[in-house]
């Protein structure tokens, strides 16, 4: 989706506020709807962006879109809050970059009258939205951690873990993820809403990537100090996962680690089809942006609150494994973004 940069208002401190105007209305009679996502450059914000864009077109709505400068920007969020009570929105969609620090905000919206709806990452607590709509985050690591298991079974060896995280925040989608793939690899998890307290000595350790490929390279070089015969590696999305693949790589290790990941954008599928990434969990940001931009069209109309939607996850691999449901890269081609 082609965008036009700018400063709006109090948002000042935002990389991106754009203005998508939606087919069939103009000026004050669209219905203004807040895409407020964690970044501008994740192929899976842009992905959602298009399918915002797609929806308001058919809808008569009007989307402004906002993006943080990183994952974690909680402030920028903030802003854009502020910024679309003040225009008139009739709705916000957010993708949380801090769950929990982000609530304040969202209260603050719905007390005026916005309907909000997490997309993606949940809220914390979930109910601080009317709904969500997002992969079921927890399937989707549980999915990558039964594979792997079986995999690893299959081949005869012992594992050694690797977690390539999201921030230190442990916002819902990262716990969720990470918690998901240790239980589906047999790993006791101890608390399910917190990362890093578990006692396996299969598990090297734990860091964090910002989702990026740069975050994923840094942290897969930190782990390898730790212990060079790591051989499985989760990483919380595609983008860390080709960093961390690149740090492999470069310590001669890329063909003796299994990589596993969630996603299922277009370079992390053809990672998959190239043997860098093992397998990952596919979700579709398109549809959640998409029925999201619908719902508050709706609520706009007549008023009406949506439910939570589970927006699908498949687990993408051409190694599949007896007992685990999948899909080959094929599938994950003519289903994939970005």
């Amino acid at each position: 989706m082609r965008r036009t940069a700018g400063v709006v208002g109090a948002a000042a401190l935002l990389v991106f506020a754009t203005a998508c105007g939606g087919g069939g209305s103009s000026g004050g009679a669209a219905t203004l709807v807040g895409l407020v996502t964690k970044t501008d450059t994740n192929p899976f914000f842009v992905k959602m962006k298009e399918g915002a864009q797609q929806a308001a077109t058919s809808s008569g709505a009007t989307v402004q879109s906002f993006a943080g400068k990183q994952d974690g920007d909680n402030q920028s969020q903030v802003d854009a809050i502020e910024n679309l009570i003040a225009s008139g929105a009739k709705g916000i969609l957010i993708t949380p970059s801090d769950s929990k620090a982000i609530v304040p905000s969202v209260d603050k919206a719905r007390e005026a009258g916005l309907l909000v709806i997490a997309l993606d990452t949940q809220l914390e607590p979930a109910d601080a939205a009317d709904a969500t709509f997002a992969t079921d985050n927890y399937k989707a690591g549980l999915l990558i951690g039964q594979w792997a298991k079986a995999k690893f079974a299959k081949d005869g060896k012992q594992a050694k873990i690797a977690l390539l995280d999201l921030n230190p925040n442990q916002v819902s989608v990262d716990v969720q993820r990470d918690q998901g793939f240790l239980e589906g690899f047999g790993v006791d998890v101890k608390d399910k809403n917190r990362i890093g307290d578990e006692s396996d000595p299969r598990i090297v350790g734990h860091d964090v990537t910002d989702g990026a490929p740069e975050g994923g390279r840094t942290a897969m070089e930190n782990l390898l100090q730790k212990d060079p015969g790591i051989n499985l590696v989760y990483t919380i999305n595609e983008p860390a996962a080709a960093g961390a693949y690149e740090a492999l790589k470069a310590a001669g290790k890329e063909k003796d680690v299994v990589i596993v990941s969630v996603d299922g954008g277009c370079p992390g599928v053809d990672n998959v089809k190239a043997g860098v990434i093992g397998a990952t969990s596919q979700q579709y940001p398109l549809k959640m942006a998409q029925l999201g931009v619908e719902a508050v069209s709706k609520f706009a109309k007549d008023g009406s609150k949506p439910q939570n939607t589970d927006t699908g996850v498949t687990l993408i691999t051409d190694q599949p494994a007896e007992g685990v449901e999948s899909k080959d890269s094929a599938f994950g081609l003519q289903n994939c973004w970005g």
